[in-house]
């Protein structure tokens, strides 16, 4: 990305992050436990309907399936083995049939318009590409298909703060990203934002819901 707003460390790959994701597996639950109610408002706002088929891009251990309404078409990625192993034992355990299928959420491998809603939660300040993960899923939407985020974004309309620059690095590597911004993400893309809220640590977390424009 040669954007400036967009930064990233040196060594968020996608072989990095599949290494360093099969190593969170088993204790990923525990460290994102703060985010179950951001995920249930966030799917609350997806507003998902029995029929509709809905992807969920970097599933990780399955943890939005819980908040997914009965008799809505579940399809799953992630970039880690591991992670999808324990995704599947979820649903199992739910009793939901969720087609879970390891890929890289910026090379979705789905026609145009094979879904009515996306799932991105946790995702868009991991991967190494956000552009071209939200652009993927845009384009795998149906005309009018709707798509929720649930990350962290830094302020917009300047440069990240200087804290957020300074351990960026550090952060990006063992974690995520924390310098991104929403909008020049979401820029090149066919969303329209329709709604934004603040999620939590003085809105540094943030819910956005979407609409793929015709």
């Amino acid at each position: 990305m040669n954007n400036p707003v967009i930064v990233r460390s040196r060594c968020n790959t996608n072989a990095w992050n599949r290494m360093r994701y099969s190593l969170f597996a088993p204790g990923y639950d525990w460290a994102v436990w703060f985010a179950r109610s951001r995920r249930r408002r966030s799917l609350a706002l997806l507003n998902l309907q029995p029929g509709e088929r809905v992807l969920i891009v970097g599933a990780g251990t399955g943890l939005d399936l819980e908040f997914i309404p009965p008799g809505v078409s579940i399809t799953a990625t992630d970039l880690t083995p591991a992670m999808l192993a324990r995704l599947r034992k979820r649903a199992a355990r739910l009793g939901l049939k969720v087609d879970a299928r390891v890929m890289d959420g910026q090379s979705l491998e789905f026609p145009e318009g094979s879904f009515d809603a996306v799932i991105l939660h946790l995702i868009v300040a991991v991967i190494p590409d956000p552009v071209r993960c939200v652009c993927e899923a845009a384009r795998v939407l149906r005309t009018g298909g709707r798509a929720v985020i649930l990350d962290k974004f830094a302020p917009e309309g300047r440069k990240p703060p200087w804290a957020l620059r300074l351990i960026n690095p550090v952060i990006g590597l063992l974690a995520s990203e924390v310098t991104r911004q929403l909008r020049p993400i979401l820029a090149p893309s066919a969303f329209r934002i329709v709604h934004e809220e603040a999620a939590g640590f003085g809105g540094f977390f943030r819910i956005v819901l979407m609409e793929k424009a015709g």
